[in-house]
């Protein structure tokens, strides 16, 4: 699609009103992404669901609006604008977010839609805003600042190169930048796995033989324990990072719902220490690539899209790659290297079961400890998500 036609027609951002609003909104990233062969089109149902305070636990905790800009009857753009209670509640904060922006290379939109963003957010009596999050550090968050030529990870957003360009012009600053680590696992020996790393052979070693650490896989017929116990170690490991919100027993149920449909019981691990849960890790199939091959459209009916997933997830194809959703070891257990022994045994479990490509993130860019020890399994640094500050007053 062309953007200079609609460069004639005067420029409206308007909120989301009515169902063909809401419609537009929705389905804009099928227009802007159309010709890039990176983007990955959600299943059309859980997308709709993901904005839908009736199905999103956490948008309950929110206090919101969703604008479009239109040139014409033609959408050219979208944005999301919100008050995050919770996370205002816990910082201490008097803060509004930014999400979904989306835009065709279109300057004029850009601004004009991080300006309803702000006039709105400003309405409300907060004192900065931050973004792009949709819709905070346990959703998607963060800007695409490189690494625009690989194809993204499971939950993990996408951009345009020249939405960097839109947003640093209309006055925001640097917030904080979260890395992705990659991995391939055949630079450890392939299959035979011949090739790991002395010193995180030893250290792993001395962990199992000489402090009592064991790991054990999830038990999947004890789901909502499990995740309870997930949240309860999420919850106390994440407390310090960078724009951290408890996760809430609505949203872990939530999570247990999505996660358990699409997570490889073998490769997942819950850390123990002298029988005592003390960390765990996430690790999710990365299903955006079976999703690629499934090409969603919006309106879709779910049953035929699901299908088609299934098709070249399990039948047709297999998943080659996976991301580390979430690891989380207690404060008084880091630095003892659990990260490493997590990491080596998802690659042990992992490469036999076909996996080979290995993301590491959302990985806080000033967490020093976790990238030294993500780094020393022979991982790059390969993606940058950058989140933005502007001040309102």
């Amino acid at each position: 699609m062309t953007n200079a036609p609609m460069m004639t027609n005067a420029l409206q951002v308007r909120p989301v009103r009515s169902e063909a609003d809401r419609q537009a909104f929705l389905r804009f990233p099928w227009a802007v992404y159309q010709d890039d062969p990176n983007w990955v089109g959600p299943l059309w149902k859980e997308h709709v669901e993901f904005f839908d305070v009736e199905s999103n636990p956490e948008l309950k905790h929110m206090t919101r609006d969703w604008f479009v800009a239109w040139r014409g009857n033609q959408p050219v753009g979208t944005i999301h604008a919100h008050v995050n209670h919770l996370y205002n509640d816990y910082h201490n904060a008097n803060a509004g977010w930014f999400g979904q922006f989306e835009v065709f290379n279109d300057a004029e939109a850009g601004s004009g839609l991080l300006s309803a963003a702000e006039s709105w957010l400003r309405e409300q009596g907060v004192e900065e805003i931050i973004g792009p999050a949709t819709f905070s550090t346990g959703s998607e968050i963060g800007l695409l600042i490189d690494g625009f030529d690989e194809m993204p990870m499971i939950l993990i957003p996408y951009a345009k190169p020249y939405y960097k360009e839109f947003v640093e012009a209309h006055g925001f600053e640097k917030a904080i930048d979260f890395w992705a680590w990659y991995l391939d696992s055949h630079q450890w020996g392939g299959q035979e796995l011949d090739q790991l790393p002395e010193k995180i052979v030893r250290i792993t070693e001395k962990l199992r033989q000489r402090r009592g650490v064991t790991l054990r896989r999830p038990n999947m017929r004890r789901v909502q324990e499990e995740f309870d116990l997930v949240r309860d170690l999420y919850n106390q490991s994440w407390e310090k990072n960078w724009g951290f919100v408890p996760l809430t027993e609505e949203q872990i149920d939530k999570l247990a719902e999505t996660v358990v449909s699409v997570m490889d019981p073998h490769i997942s691990f819950w850390i123990e220490r002298e029988g005592e849960p003390v960390g765990f890790l996430l690790p999710l199939p990365n299903l955006y690539e079976p999703m690629k091959k499934a090409r969603f459209k919006p309106g879709e009916p779910h049953w035929w899209q699901l299908l088609r997933l299934l098709w070249h997830w399990r039948i047709a194809g297999r998943v080659t790659s996976l991301r580390v959703f979430a690891l989380g070891i207690l404060p008084e257990h880091r630095g003892a290297g659990l990260d490493a022994l997590a990491y080596t045994e998802l690659i042990r479990a992992g490469v036999p079961r076909g996996y080979r490509d290995v993301e590491m993130s959302q990985i806080l860019a000033n967490n020093d400890m976790m990238n030294r020890a993500i780094e020393r399994l022979g991982a790059r640094v390969y993606k940058t998500h950058r989140v933005y500050l502007k001040k309102l007053t």
